[in-house]
């Protein structure tokens, strides 16, 4: 049992850098160029033998002079669990999913970003029919929308890239682009940096939410080339969590430059979109106004606005004053650019 189970598993991975190799196990030159692992995602029942074992054959492996590395792996993420009514999935307890069986309901997108969204990846997840039914709803959402709107969609493509945050005027425009970029800086940073699948789809369905709201003006290039840059980058994000219906939409909305050129080229062999900081630096925020910790009403400041002035027009609200009336109030609790709680005397 061990010879065909943790002997194998301790160098198999030097094989896969090369599987047509008929004269060795695996060539020196290959080897070298591929390893070490970038990213070595695996059960937590991983983490201590085979994680160990594979450490030690290849540092033996390397002195033999068969390969250059010494460290297989640079990065670990130990996946979460999943389970089902409280228990491990597995065949013995008899509770396991078919897949198929979502797939043929769902398709694979659905399945996919279900079990990314559920819960952060290194984190225990319970199956939920309900919760896969709501990412169905949520990817045929923004299928629904490019329909109804891919004619000022494909025209807003085919003009080139989004326009500048300097070329706006309009409110609306403004908001949807700063939103665009936004996300598509968070997107980045929760993959890259933390790879937080779920975070990143949540900000993905914050902008879904505001293309939804915005209010398109027909015939307008400028507000089809607002829109579609929106959508095009939502279309780009996701792409590695639902790659099926992405490139479904990429193709329909003509790729990148329009055309023949760019409706035959995948998505995935696209440049991951930029964002502009300037986009980023938001001037004016709304935060929350409580009486007692209950939220009575909502105030539009200056980002960065000081307690005093705050306080000042907060105190004025007709719906703050309704519930402290003319007394001085006995304490005023203030987070900056976040919420103003004022407890009545």
């Amino acid at each position: 049992d061990t010879m065909d189970t943790f002997f194998d598993s301790s160098w198999y991975f030097l094989c896969y850098c090369d599987p047509a190799n008929d004269a060795a196990p695996f060539g020196r030159d290959e080897s070298d160029r591929w390893m070490p692992v970038d990213q070595y995602i695996g059960g937590i029942e991983h983490a201590i033998l085979h994680l160990l074992y594979a450490r030690f054959f290849t540092k033996g492996l390397r002195d033999l002079g068969l390969t250059e590395c010494g460290e297989p792996f640079n990065a670990l993420l130990a996946q979460g669990m999943v389970t089902k009514d409280g228990r491990k999935m597995s065949k013995s307890e008899g509770n396991v999913v078919d897949p198929t069986q979502i797939i043929e309901r769902y398709g694979a997108d659905t399945a996919r970003l279900y079990i990314l969204f559920a819960a952060p990846p290194e984190k225990q997840i319970d199956w939920s029919e309900q919760s896969v039914e709501g990412m169905s709803r949520f990817l045929n959402r923004i299928w629904r929308y490019v329909q109804r709107n891919i004619d000022s969609l494909k025209a807003g493509i085919a003009a080139g890239e989004g326009p500048a945050l300097t070329e706006l005027r309009d409110e609306g425009d403004i908001a949807l682009a700063r939103k665009a970029h936004q996300v598509t800086k968070t997107v980045t940073e929760e993959l890259d940096e933390r790879m937080h699948f779920n975070t990143a789809i949540a900000a993905v369905m914050e902008l879904l939410n505001s293309i939804g709201s915005y209010k398109l003006r027909e015939g307008d290039a400028l507000s089809q080339r607002v829109v579609a840059d929106a959508v095009r980058r939502l279309v780009l994000v996701l792409c590695p969590m639902a790659p099926h219906l992405t490139q479904e939409i990429w193709d329909q909305l003509g790729g990148s430059g329009g055309g023949a050129d760019g409706i035959n080229r995948l998505i995935h062999a696209q440049a991951w979109p930029a964002w502009d900081e300037a986009a980023l630096t938001v001037e004016s925020i709304e935060i929350p106004i409580q009486v007692k910790g209950r939220l009575r009403d909502r105030l539009t400041i200056a980002v960065g606005e000081d307690e005093a002035s705050v306080r000042e027009r907060a105190m004025a609200l007709p719906k703050i004053q309704a519930h402290i009336g003319d007394t001085p109030p006995r304490r005023v609790i203030f987070v900056a650019d976040k919420l103003l709680n004022i407890i009545p005397g």
